[in-house]
């Protein structure tokens, strides 16, 4: 009897450690196929975007905004981003996900540039603690020179995530017989629990990183290498589930 006492008081304490753990999740989901003309159009960008929202919708605690084609103007991209991401207290997570072309120094939306200035300062008007930017675009690298030593990064000085799905010379690959380019279907896996190593319900930067570039790599045959960088822990929470 002793021992289911110890046992019940354990799973009490690491439910509540999850509660106290669980934020509220805001996210933007970007995907571009169909730009204007055809020449640059792409097959699976409004499936990744699709994909990733319905996972974070699994979530209860998550709010979401998707914008596909035509709907992801430069202006509605970055007011969507202002409207849902505000709403975030210190302790959420904001994460803008964007799959289509990309260009050094940002993205390419609907209608123009979208770079990395423009949407740093529209996270940087919300309190959430943790930021988060996925990307799965071609050269998506070339936003900036990837920095993984986030190990030396004290918690105090957190600010943007960037998890890009290509070094800044490789193109970002999709498959006719997959629903979703290399990178996203590989993120949906991990954000759905096959990140989660020590299997304790959060799913962290580092866990997240491994996961998803070892499944890249091996899908792209070596040619497609995800990178990482910002000021953030290897700890930080990505998805709780």
């Amino acid at each position: 009897m002793r021992m289911k006492r110890i046992l019940f008081s354990l799973i009490c304490i690491c439910l509540f450690s999850l509660q106290s753990l669980a934020q509220n999740i805001y996210l933007v989901s970007v995907g571009i196929a169909d730009y204007p003309g055809t020449e640059n159009d792409l097959t699976l960008p409004a499936k990744d975007a699709e994909t990733i929202q319905w996972i974070y919708q699994k979530n209860q605690k998550a709010e979401t905004i998707l914008l596909t084609d035509a709907q992801a103007t430069r202006s509605n991209v970055l007011s969507s981003m202002t409207r849902i991401f505000n709403k975030a207290s210190a302790k959420d997570i904001i994460v803008l996900f964007f799959s289509g072309h990309g260009y050094k120094g940002g993205f390419v939306g609907y209608d123009a540039m979208i770079t990395y200035q423009d949407i740093k300062k529209t996270m940087a008007k919300s309190a959430a603690k943790n930021k988060m930017i996925f990307a799965d675009a071609c050269f998506s690298g070339k936003m900036r020179e990837p920095r993984r030593n986030s190990s030396n990064i004290s918690p105090s000085s957190l600010k943007v995530m960037l998890f890009l799905s290509s070094r800044e010379n490789e193109v970002s690959i999709e498959s006719p017989s997959m629903k979703n380019g290399f990178f996203t279907a590989c993120l949906q896996r991990g954000l759905r629990g096959g990140a989660d190593v020590n299997r304790d319900r959060i799913i962290t930067a580092k866990e997240l990183f491994e996961f998803v570039s070892q499944g890249v790599k091996k899908l792209s045959r070596d040619k497609q290498h995800p990178v990482m960088w910002g000021k953030f822990s290897d700890s930080m929470p990505v998805m709780i589930w």
